[in-house]
């Protein structure tokens, strides 16, 4: 071959490589990998104006991030392997059963957010095990410096309610959380990056005279602020101090027991104090144990990747956490022994209250 001739051949190669994939139109100027996508535009926009109040990270944006746990932890493969039916993971019985499973301790006060949702999944005839992971993945990717869930669609609408007593407590211990999410594949370092959820998540129901109360400072940002505020010496309840809660170190930031627990835990402390800085990585993590916790119970093999129809997320503002107005390195209740904790800036201003979250 001569040389031009290979010139122009490998000008060929680079050129097909590099070609895009080829789109499918939805209208609208929405273009998607796969057709059968383009159903869940509408889906989309319709929560988005109706259930996120305009595209808002507040209280159902929350609630809709919590729900795709809480149906998808419904799981045990210890159970599976006896031969006794342990839940179907991701599979939206949360909504198909939600008398029932919206009356388990745990999941108490999850009623209101599936009698929400109910409605749209089946005003777009949708399945419940979508619905749930579809609007938890557009839900948090309101919230500034969010991440970009992935989406996969095709879950079956046939399922069965979930068994009791699967789901962690804000009561339990870090050893009893880790083996429960052992038992669904999770290690206790993949809790960690789960639990990077309460950045943008408040309690509700573990004392309803506060009501809203955040687990951080900064609720509708998704940034690093709940790993540095929960490892602060807690000065006060902010609720009754019963339930699962421990102190706090902000006035109307409400701290989980089991929150506290799993910081200063030997196994996990060093990853919890890793996502202090670095909110890339952070929200990195975060996407890979989402993934993986939507498509518990399920065949990804059969599902179809309709991760484009999830809106980008605003940018992040700052890439690292800070001390909140008031409080230093001197306050900080350190438990990883290998790593020192890093110095980060204390923002400036006078010690405010946390306001409490609202729709």
């Amino acid at each position: 071959m001569g040389f031009q001739k290979l010139i122009a051949f490998a000008t060929l190669i680079t050129a097909v490589v590099a070609a895009p994939a080829p789109q499918a139109n939805c209208g609208g100027g929405r273009f998607v990998r796969n057709a059968a996508c383009c159903a869940w535009f509408p889906v989309l926009d319709d929560i988005q104006a109706n259930l996120f109040s305009g595209s808002l990270c507040a209280e159902e944006a929350h609630e809709a991030l919590r729900l795709t746990f809480h149906d998808a932890v419904g799981f045990s493969i210890a159970a599976q392997r006896a031969g006794k039916f342990g839940g179907g993971g991701a599979d939206g019985s949360i909504l198909a059963f939600s008398d029932i499973e919206t009356s388990f301790a745990a999941n108490f006060g999850l009623d209101f957010t599936t009698e929400a949702f109910i409605p749209f999944a089946l005003a777009h005839g949708v399945s419940f095990g979508d619905f749930v992971q579809f609007a938890g993945a557009v839900g948090v990717s309101n919230c500034i410096g969010g991440p970009r869930l992935q989406f996969l669609a095709g879950r079956s609408n046939i399922s069965r309610a979930s068994p009791d007593n699967l789901v962690p407590e804000p009561t339990d211990s870090s050893e009893k959380i880790f083996e429960r999410m052992q038992d669904i594949g999770f290690s206790p370092i993949e809790v960690v990056h789960l639990l990077t959820a309460h950045t943008v998540s408040a309690q509700y129901e573990v004392d309803t005279d506060v009501a809203g109360s955040p687990f951080d400072s900064t609720p509708s940002t998704f940034d690093n602020q709940f790993f540095v505020e929960s490892l602060l010496k807690g000065t006060a309840f902010t609720g009754n101090g019963e339930g699962g809660e421990v102190t706090s170190p902000i006035p109307g930031e409400f701290r989980l027991q089991s929150d506290f627990a799993i910081s200063r835990d030997s196994r996990t402390a060093c990853e919890w104090q890793s996502l202090v800085t670095n909110h890339a990585s952070m929200v990195s993590k975060f996407e890979t144990v989402m993934a993986k916790l939507a498509t518990v119970g399920q065949d990804p093999n059969r599902l179809i990747d309709c991760s484009d129809v999830i809106p980008v997320p605003p940018a992040a503002k700052v890439q690292t956490g800070s001390f909140p107005p008031g409080k230093s390195k001197a306050d900080v209740q350190s438990a990883c022994a290998a790593t020192p904790f890093p110095n980060l800036a204390t923002l400036p201003g006078p010690v405010t209250s946390v306001l409490p979250v609202t729709a």
